[in-house]
């Protein structure tokens, strides 16, 4: 039992501790972006996903309409939505309403994709909630400049309105800082968020049509998530996956307890079910010495962070009962993964906000662990997020 117990508090220990050890060691790295006097000017495909709710879409499209970077093209597609007249009206903007219900949204990418007005050389995709910032495809656009295939933008909360929305954004500034900066500051690729991120359009074909995407349609709530896909199908092509911290995307945040664990028990169902891509991914950097590889197989292996706590906590009280060193190094590891996580907050200078509202965490951990429940039928407990906060770009910016 005592060597069963060392391993796996080993295995904890090690992952309480990585993120700190990465943290430090990127603060002796920088960003290396060479922003051109006459830079290209690339041609960009603006995918905005959305299901049951075409209306939360248009302040997404005005935010897009008054982008600095004026090359690109915007495309709606509203799945399962009535057909009626879209209020905006733009050259630059293709607004779809299929008249067969989607109902994933893989297949509403590929929809727009299947209509593009011209040739792309970017794609990027977007959901139905989210904001983008005015220089935000002018960001995207410096770093594809610099070669750059697959570029992943900064999300960040459009809404802190209640406890949970600030429990919410604080995973988000944590897993920007942890799982997308640092990785990239240290040569390795960025976590994918799901929207806000700009694929070379070709690169992106090739994902689209491959085999998982291709099979994971007939899946429908059971099919891995194609955030997980994409970043999966980029680490085997050998890309790197950038993060632009500066080109920002708003996101709506859960406000309620009951959307925690509808959103949280999809993302965990998504955690398990891609465990053996990121284990594959890791195996693979080992045996090839493959930094990029190994690095982002470590990093999306990583339990989630109220498992983490949880087997950390629990493997403390454990420790008394064989050796008591056992306990004090589990809870010299606890502390040095909370002090990391208030660092990362500190580093990523978040709203007032976040930090009054921080005693709401456990509120939020307590939903998760029940969404841990609503695992076992997708088909039957994963539900669609609804999205409600609807805000001007104009009044985020200021």
């Amino acid at each position: 039992m005592e060597i069963l117990y060392v391993l796996l508090a080993g295995l904890v220990f090690f992952f309480l501790l990585f993120p700190f050890f990465t943290v430090l060691l990127s603060r002796f790295s920088k960003e290396r972006i060479n922003v051109k006097k006459e830079p290209t000017p690339y041609d960009f495909a603006c995918i905005i996903t959305a299901y049951k709710n075409s209306e939360i879409t248009q302040p997404l499209v005005n935010s897009l309409l008054k982008q600095n970077h004026s090359n690109f093209h915007i495309y709606v597609v509203a799945d399962n939505c009535e057909a009626v007249n879209y209020p905006i009206q733009d050259d630059r903007l293709s607004v779809f309403f299929p008249e067969e219900p989607l109902n994933l949204k893989a297949k509403s990418i590929i929809y727009a994709v299947e209509r593009f007005v011209r040739q792309h050389e970017y794609t990027i995709i977007f959901d139905a909630d989210n904001l983008a910032h005015p220089q935000f495809l002018e960001t995207i656009n410096q770093y594809a400049n610099n070669g750059y295939k697959t570029i992943q933008g900064q999300r960040t909360a459009k809404n802190l309105d209640t406890v949970y929305a600030c429990a919410d954004s604080t995973g988000e500034f944590y897993k920007n800082y942890i799982e997308r900066y640092v990785p990239y500051l240290l040569g390795s690729s960025s976590v994918i968020s799901g929207s806000g991120m700009a694929v070379e359009t070709e690169l992106y074909k090739s994902y689209l049509y491959g085999e998982e995407i291709q099979k994971g349609q007939h899946l429908w709530k059971k099919m891995l998530q194609e955030d997980k896909i994409l970043q999966n199908f980029l680490l085997r092509q050998d890309e790197k996956i950038v993060f632009a911290k500066n080109a920002i995307v708003y996101d709506e945040k859960v406000t309620q307890s009951a959307q925690v664990e509808t959103q949280r028990s999809r993302w965990l169902y998504s955690y398990f079910q891609n465990l053996p891509n990121s284990s594959g991914l890791l195996l693979k950097g080992l045996l090839s010495l493959n930094w990029n590889k190994t690095f982002f197989g470590i990093i999306t292996i990583a339990p989630p962070l109220f498992i983490l706590l949880f087997l950390g906590v629990l493997l403390f009280g454990l420790g008394f009962f064989f050796n008591p060193f056992y306990a004090l190094a589990m809870f010299v590891g606890l502390g040095i993964f909370s002090l990391n996580v208030l660092w990362t907050l500190y580093l990523s200078n978040v709203p007032k906000a976040i930090w009054s509202a921080l005693w709401g965490i456990p509120l939020f951990i307590g939903k998760q662990i029940t969404a841990l429940f609503k695992m076992k039928d997708p088909n039957k407990n994963f539900k669609h997020s609804e999205h409600t906060v609807s805000v001007n770009i104009e009044d985020l910016v200021k």
